[in-house]
C-alpha cells in the first residue's frame, strides 16, 4: 500500500531546460555545445557539474551562482517552467488521501521558488535546507521522517537512477523512474546497467512516460494491495 508520494524536482517537476541555457550564456559558450557536452558527461556515469569543467577549468558552481546574482542574474524558475501534468498529478494523488510531498536536490533560493508557485503537497524540502544531499541515503532517511510513513509505504518519483533510484531502493523506498531530461533518456537501458552494475530500473514499481500516468497506476496498486 503507498500513504506517501515524493516527488524529485529538476525535470520530474521542473523543466531545466532554461536554467542550462543560461548557465551557456553565463559561460558564454553555444547553447548546443553545452547540451552535448552535458550529454556527454551523462552518458560517462560522470557527476554532471564536470560540464562546467569542460569550459572553465576551475568552475566553483556555489560562486559563480552568488556571481550571477550579484550580477541580476539569480537562480530563477516559475509557473512557466513546470511541466504541464505536475499540478493535475499532485492534485490528484491528494484527492487520494496520500501524502505528497516535494523533495530534491535544490538550493534554499530553489525552495523559496518551490514554494511560491504554491503546489499541491504536504511536505516540501530540498537538499539544502536538510543538510543532505542524494545520493547519500541521509536525505532518504530525513524523508522518510517527514512522510510520518514507513519506508515501504513511501513511493518516490525520480528521473535518475543514480541519484533517486538506487539510494531510495536502498531504503526500501518503493520508486517510479520518470523517462523526460537528460537523465531520463540517456541514463537507461545498457548505459545505466554499465555505469551502475545492477538494474534498478527493473526494481521500479512504476516506469512512467509523464506524471498524468501515475494516479490511475496507484490507485490501482493501492486497490490490489487492499483486496
Amino acid at each position: 500500500m503507498i500513504r506517501a508520494v515524493f516527488f524529485d524536482v529538476g525535470e520530474v517537476l521542473v523543466n531545466e531546460t532554461r536554467e542550462y541555457g543560461t548557465w551557456a550564456d553565463w559561460l558564454d559558450v553555444p547553447r548546443q555545445a553545452f547540451s552535448a557536452v552535458f550529454g556527454a558527461v551523462i552518458a560517462q556515469g560522470r557527476d554532471y557539474r564536470e560540464t562546467f569543467q569542460e569550459f572553465r577549468p576551475g568552475f566553483d558552481l556555489k560562486a559563480e551562482r552568488e556571481r550571477r546574482a550579484e550580477a541580476g542574474q539569480p537562480e530563477w524558475f516559475g509557473e512557466d517552467d513546470l511541466y504541464p501534468d505536475v499540478r493535475f498529478c499532485l492534485s490528484e494523488l491528494r484527492g487520494q488521501g496520500l501524502v505528497v510531498g516535494i523533495a530534491g536536490n535544490q538550493t534554499l533560493r530553489a525552495e523559496g521558488l518551490l514554494r511560491e508557485l504554491n503546489l499541491p503537497c504536504d511536505v516540501l524540502g530540498t537538499s539544502d535546507s536538510w543538510n543532505a544531499e542524494k545520493p547519500d541515503v541521509a536525505f532518504f532517511e530525513r524523508l522518510v521522517v517527514e512522510a510520518g510513513v514507513p519506508a515501504s509505504e513511501i513511493l518516490y518519483v525520480g528521473d535518475r537512477l543514480d541519484n533517486d533510484i538506487r539510494p531510495a531502493q536502498t531504503l526500501g523506498i518503493e520508486t517510479a523512474v520518470l523517462r523526460r531530461g537528460p537523465w531520463g533518456h540517456i541514463l537507461r537501458g545498457e548505459t545505466a546497467a554499465r555505469i551502475l552494475g545492477e538494474d534498478f530500473e527493473a526494481k521500479c514499481l512504476f516506469r512512467l512516460n509523464a506524471l498524468a500516468e501515475l494516479p490511475e497506476l496507484v490507485a490501482k496498486h493501492n486497490t490490489g494491495s487492499a483486496a
